[in-house]
Formats: structure tokens, sequence, C-alpha cells
């Protein structure tokens, strides 16, 4: 059983289920082909009358976290809808917990997605998230393709 765990955390190109159920459906795979040690998990697994979404977090980050850009694209219905930066990390008075991990360090950390008190709607989304170590988006340590598939309006 732990054998096929690691197969599935550091096997690349593996979709992965974050969650299933009667109104949504979310997957991702990475973006490259390089080996990973990642695993979110989502709950509550719906869209409907969801105000936050908890998320937990476990990585092994391939290099030091002093600096963190996080990039997301997101497509709907094959449209471009939303394109966010953040700078989650910047070496001066970070408030969150990856800041500072270490290149190898185990992070485990639990986290709200407030984003979950946007209604969307039916359809097919496809969220390509990127984490930078460096400002100018030349540092790429991690991205991840998400797919999520809304089954129900949720207006």
């Amino acid at each position: 059983m732990l054998g096929l765990l690691f197969l599935v955390l550091f096997t690349p190109g593996v979709s992965e289920s974050l969650c299933v159920s009667s109104d949504l459906e979310m997957s991702y795979t990475f973006c490259d082909s390089m080996a990973h040690a990642f695993m979110i998990n989502l709950t509550p697994c719906n869209i409907i009358n969801t105000s936050v979404w908890k998320a937990v977090l476990s990585w092994i980050p391939r290099s030091d976290i002093s600096f963190l850009k996080i990039v997301f694209n997101v497509w709907y219905n094959g449209a471009k809808a939303l394109h966010w930066k953040e700078v989650l990390c910047s070496g001066a008075d970070d408030k969150y917990s990856v800041c500072g991990a270490l290149k190898g360090e185990t992070i485990a950390t639990t986290f709200d997605i407030k984003g979950a008190r946007i209604k969307f709607p039916k359809g097919n989304y496809n969220i390509i998230v990127q984490a930078f170590s460096d400002d100018s988006e030349n540092n790429r340590i991690i991205c991840l393709n998400i797919t999520m598939i809304v089954t129900q309006d949720a207006f």
C-alpha cells in the first residue's frame, strides 16, 4: 500500500482526483514531466451551498521557498476567464507557513480557499496554477493543470 502511495505521488503525468460529487468533479496533473512529491485534498467536495473549501497540502519543494509567487490562469468552456498573480512569500513579514521552507523539507499545511464563494456556472474549467521562486517568473517550482467540471448551476 505504501508503495502505491509513493508511485502516485512521484509519477509524472498521472491524473490525481481532488474530489467527485454530484455537482463537482476536480482532478489535476502536473504541467511538466518531472516527478513531484505533492498531494492536495479539498473538502467539502461540492459547489452548491459552499462558502469555503478547506485544502490540505503536502509538498516537498525542490528549492528553498524564500520567495513565492503564484500565478492562476482560468479558462471557462475554452475562453480565458481570469489571470491573477499573488506574491505569497517575499522574505519580509511572511504570513504563510510555506514561507521559509527549505529544499527537501516536507510542507504539511491546511488553508481555506475562499474563492468557493463564487457562484460557478455549469461547465468545464481548466485552471493552470504555477508557483515561481522569483518575481520574473523564470524559476517555476511547480505547475498544476486542474480540471474542474461543474455539473449543476449554483444559482
